[in-house]
């Protein structure tokens, strides 16, 4: 397979090489969840209580495997910037020590999250009726916890070096494994949503196997190897992949502070607003996360060439990058409006959770074509090893959503919960474009007079 010279070929193309298939994998990773709600749904028992016990559930999960953007959204830029510089040796050692610092956080993070799941659920919206759906999913997906957390991690180090197709595939492979195993587990086997957990474990043992064999093989120019573990190097991948874990980990802080503030709003409808905030939020990452590939996945060009001080490919690469995510996200607001329904009833047939569903989702969704703005610039400082500014700029959104979260249905009640997303993503969209539209030219004038 073909590499492309991320310093030579045309930056569109580039672009558009990168991004096609980081799109892909996030979607598809994103339907690894998306794939079990649905089939959880469609219990013959039970379905719309274990759908909202997935719900709870599901923040949890992001809140283990944001760790990978840590590490992989980390240390992949640093990798970028050092084949930039032609410093080979510099990027082998990137990716040593990245790989043991996914490897540590993949047993550890697991096994904290083991060491007090029942308080944790309690606390983020478990009902007594949604309870043992939630506990059940979580403590078999824990044993798979530690190869999502790698093969995600590690599959950045795959794309960075511009291998974006097979980056795509090590999701592929995850996915089809989910797909074709769940109804075998759920329903065959009669085995629930503990099967819908047996499955999603082996689908990321799959996708970890495939990454491993990718970087080990001579076809790739940085390869897995051990040895040159440095905490300084350790320590520089953590501060630059600050911002996207923030990113990730705090949206699984703001789906639990959703949830709990839902069943403390909703009365005795809490778990039917549980519901339709799982398949509000199932329609929302299925556009966010193809977002996040496109800001996120097009990222070397931006640092390859940075490190390589040729800082026009910097700016044009950067334009068509938000380019693509401004059509991208225009797509995705018309859908919300035109057709959520068919979505939705994947879900449930149930005409109340339909209706709902459909307002929240088109709410939710109010804001998504300036999260263009939001994704690409964070992104665009993080790939330019800025993590600093990324940092800011992601706290503050996530921060808003939290407080308007609390604070809107106080006045409006429970809608305030979901037009709290809305209205923080407008504002905090604002903030990044004034903030990089201020910087950018700065960092770029400022790398021209750095000696490597």
């Amino acid at each position: 397979m073909k590499k492309m010279d991320l310093g030579v070929d045309k930056e569109y193309k580039i672009v558009l090489k990168l991004a096609v298939p980081a799109m892909l994998a996030q979607l598809i990773n994103v339907l690894y969840s998306i794939v079990d709600r649905l089939y959880i749904s469609n219990m013959q028992t039970g379905g719309e209580l274990a759908l909202a016990g997935i719900g709870i559930v599901a923040p949890i999960c992001t809140l283990i495997t944001s760790f990978s953007y840590l590490i992989g959204l980390g240390g992949a830029p640093f990798m970028s910037i050092s084949l930039g510089e032609k410093n080979q040796k510099k990027a082998d050692a990137i990716l040593a020590n990245a790989f043991l610092a996914l490897l540590v956080l993949g047993i550890l993070i697991p096994l904290l999250v083991f060491s007090c799941y029942r308080p944790l659920l309690m606390t983020f919206g478990a009902s007594d009726q949604t309870y043992a759906f939630a506990r059940d999913y979580l403590l078999i997906y824990l044993i798979g916890a530690p190869f999502a957390l790698m093969s995600l991690g590690l599959n950045q180090f795959i794309v960075s070096q511009g291998y974006s197709t097979r980056g795509m595939f090590t999701m592929v492979i995850g996915a089809l494994v989910n797909i074709v195993l769940d109804p075998i587990f759920i329903f065959t086997l009669d085995m629930g949503i503990q099967g819908a957990a047996i499955a999603t474990a082996i689908a990321q043992f799959s996708s970890f196997l495939f990454t491993i064999l990718v970087l080990s093989s001579k076809n790739v120019q940085v390869r897995i190897h051990f040895g040159d573990y440095k905490l300084k190097i350790i320590k520089r991948i953590m501060i630059l992949g600050l911002s996207p874990f923030l990113i990730a980990a705090t949206d699984s802080v703001v789906c639990i502070v959703l949830n709990a503030a839902i069943q403390n709003y909703g009365g005795l409808s809490g778990d039917t607003y549980i519901t339709v905030a799982t398949i509000t939020n199932s329609f929302f990452q299925i556009f966010t996360m193809p977002l996040l590939g496109i800001s996120g996945g097009t990222g070397a060009i931006l640092s390859y060439n940075y490190g390589a001080k040729n800082t026009k490919r910097v700016a044009k690469g950067e334009r068509y990058i938000l380019l693509l995510a401004l059509v991208f996200t225009t797509v995705a607001f018309l859908l919300s409006y035109l057709i959520p329904e068919p979505f939705i009833h994947l879900f449930s047939k149930n005409e109340e959770i339909v209706q709902l569903s459909k307002k929240m989702i088109q709410i939710f969704m109010g804001g998504i074509i300036l999260l263009s703005f939001q994704y690409c610039f964070v992104d665009a400082l993080t790939a330019l090893g800025r993590a600093k500014e990324a940092v800011i700029l992601s706290l503050t959104r996530k921060t808003m959503i939290i407080g308007f979260t609390l604070l809107l249905p106080l006045f409006i009640g429970i809608d305030g919960c979901f037009i709290a997303e809305l209205v923080s993503d407008i504002l905090a969209s604002c903030i990044t474009l004034t903030v990089f539209l201020l910087i950018f030219k700065k960092i770029l004038a400022k790398r021209e007079q750095t000696v490597v």
